[in-house]
């Protein structure tokens, strides 16, 4: 069972390489990255290149590790008991199983992508340590212990907006996206805009890769903004020549898709300024 890449995303080498090793050590990937990278779209196309079913749970800042392995509704079967029904005699019909629950039951591998793991507690992380590890759980309301039958492969995305306890890292298979640079984005946008001019495409990047480079930016733009940004040129139908800004630090055409803060904006209008002063 091999990765290597599908036509609808561009895996560079180091990339393939750790999602292939996480897969032959039975371990998480670990993926951290700028937002926009592509670590969630990494774990649909480890799915689709394999063949897999993909299970995804998205992480909330009020999400609690219990809820990823089942739920019991104790207040439901409280209101059951007042009115008198069958049900309650039964305690598994007020159990609702998580994505790990429905991950281990599954009869063949599946891959299971935990997105943004970061958002939730530091705790978070320490309780789900023994769950990923044996791939097991006990169900205290049934009194049975849920054993994953294949161990599915666990993708877990990070943005690095908090550090994750060392206990939980020493047991996954840890990889960062960088950024890619100018020939991995020409390739990206290659598979996203095939046929696309490449002079149009050379003119956006060297404009986009300046906008990354200029000191006090608050949000440098992404992947996923230079792709939307790129869209918006083509429906415009804008050549090269209608992207060249007035001033070295100008704002670029249809600015929106890139910065989205007024700070970053307001910093790019005083740059544009100072260039025009210093003619």
């Amino acid at each position: 069972m091999k990765f290597n890449g599908t036509e609808q995303y561009v895996s560079t080498d180091d990339l393939t390489v750790a999602v292939n090793a996480a897969i032959a050590l039975e371990r998480p990937l670990l993926v951290k990255g700028e937002p926009g990278t592509g670590k969630t779209e990494l774990a649909r196309q480890v799915s689709m290149a394999l063949g897999l079913p993909m299970l995804e749970w998205n992480i909330k800042s009020t999400t609690k590790a219990q809820q990823g392995l089942y739920e019991y509704d104790a207040v439901s079967r409280l209101r059951d008991s007042q009115l008198g029904e069958e049900r309650v005699h039964d305690v598994k019909n007020y159990i609702k199983k998580g994505k790990l629950w429905h991950a281990f039951e599954a009869d063949g591998k599946q891959v299971l992508l935990i997105d943004e793991i970061d958002k939730a507690d530091i705790e978070f992380p320490n309780d789900l340590l023994q769950e990923l590890d044996k791939m097991e759980f006990h169900v205290y309301e049934t009194s049975e212990t849920v054993r994953a039958r294949q161990r599915p492969i666990v993708i877990i995305t990070s943005n690095n907006e908090k550090e994750l306890p060392d206990a939980f890292l020493r047991r996954c298979f840890f990889h960062y996206i960088r950024f890619p640079d100018t020939e991995t984005m020409k390739q990206i946008i290659d598979v996203h805009f095939p046929g696309i001019k490449p002079a149009l495409v050379a003119e956006a990047l060297s404009q986009f890769y300046e906008i990354r480079e200029t000191p006090g930016l608050k949000k440098k733009p992404s992947t996923s903004e230079v792709l939307d940004w790129l869209k918006l040129l083509l429906v415009e139908d804008l050549d090269p020549s209608d992207m060249r800004r007035d001033g070295k630090d100008a704002l670029p055409k249809l600015h929106g898709a890139l910065l989205k803060n007024e700070q970053d904006v307001h910093l790019f209008e005083r740059l544009a300024f100072m260039a025009r002063g210093n003619r």
